[in-house]
């Protein structure tokens, strides 16, 4: 899979002190995720499968491939039960997967696994959203295209009286007053962004009652302990290195990692003073992710500006342990996650 960009020409000189790392042409790479070339072309070479909506789904279990936006090639994946009686109301989440901002999609074999056992196992309405990528399409793309996510699903609320509506399968079985917005890695923190913008967006009937953030994606220009020194599990899914080639390939173009959509704790804590949620914010954290100091201080950033937070940590488990499944303790810590979550959302 390829695609062309134009390229920022300070990754020339990005590059001149990792020739001995690159091949000829390329300007920027995380080896078997991404690589950049320095004429603009982006290769993301096929790692993990990808599979159709209804690839292994459990019986009672709904999913379907919908197309938000076809200007921007935004679409999502949802997940619906049928077999709680259909007059019932089911929590709505809509989640963004992780990738750095740079890779990953909803229709990823890891992804539609987690979630569609996360939507059984939790009885809930899930939206998984298929937003653009950087570096061909770097921040704010991936926010504008959760919160055009959100204005859609609104629409459809707002459409419920229509029985012609297309969207009834999964629509009919929202309680559109209990939204929450989740995800991942970078997924937490385009789900992170998305509701501070909506707190000042009027989005009638719908009503964001929590956030789910599943070892968020920040950073900053100083490094936190755990970024220096974790004790990360072997193949690791985030290491430094890799954590700063997607923040250079997202971000905009001449910003640093202090930048708020990096760092919401540098410039941006307006932001967290604004946040307005009735449940609150669920963050899970694992330990041995050199994320780990950094999601730490965000979370207590949040409790002393007197925000409800909840914290998971998740013992002995590194970054994406969730939809990597590379042990018998993965599996095990998977539960437990999808156990907080479901706990959270059915308050």
């Amino acid at each position: 899979m390829a695609s062309t960009i134009s390229v920022d020409p300070r990754l020339n000189h990005s590059a001149v002190g990792n020739k001995n790392h690159y091949p000829d042409g390329v300007v920027e790479e995380i080896e078997g995720l991404i690589r950049v070339q320095r004429d603009g072309q982006v290769q993301r070479p096929p790692i993990i499968p990808t599979v159709p909506c209804s690839f292994g789904l459990e019986p009672g279990l709904l999913a379907k491939d919908i197309v938000i936006d076809k200007a921007t090639n935004l679409w999502a994946r949802i997940y619906a039960s049928t077999a709680t009686p259909s007059a019932a109301k089911l929590p709505l989440l809509v989640y963004f997967h992780g990738g750095g901002f740079c890779v990953g999609s909803a229709s990823w074999c890891c992804y539609h696994e987690f979630l569609a056992n996360l939507a059984a196992k939790a009885n809930c309405v899930i939206i998984s959203v298929n937003y653009r990528l950087a570096p061909e399409s770097r921040l704010p793309a991936a926010y504008e295209d959760g919160f055009n996510t959100l204005m859609w699903v609104k629409r459809q609320a707002d459409m419920q009286s229509q029985s012609s509506s297309e969207q009834k399968w999964w629509s009919s079985r929202c309680n559109f007053s209990s939204l929450f917005l989740a995800g991942d890695s970078a997924g937490a923190n385009i789900a992170f962004h998305v509701a501070t913008r909506l707190t000042n967006e009027t989005t009638k009937p719908l009503c964001l009652k929590g956030v789910i953030l599943v070892q968020p994606f920040f950073g900053g220009e100083a490094r936190t302990g755990s970024e220096k020194h974790a004790n990360q599990p072997a193949n690791s899914a985030l290491t430094l290195s890799a954590s700063d080639t997607y923040w250079r390939l997202s971000l905009p173009l001449g910003a640093n990692r202090d930048h708020p959509w990096c760092n919401p704790l540098a410039n941006g804590q307006a932001k967290l003073r604004d946040l307005r949620l009735t449940t609150g914010m669920l963050v899970c954290v694992s330990d041995m992710d050199i994320l780990r100091d950094r999601n730490m201080e965000f979370c207590n950033a949040l409790i002393c500006m007197g925000k409800k937070v909840e914290i998971a940590v998740y013992k002995c488990v590194g970054h994406a342990f969730q939809v990597l499944h590379n042990s018998q303790l993965s599996r095990t810590r998977t539960q437990e996650l999808i156990s907080n979550i479901s706990a959270f959302i059915n308050k």
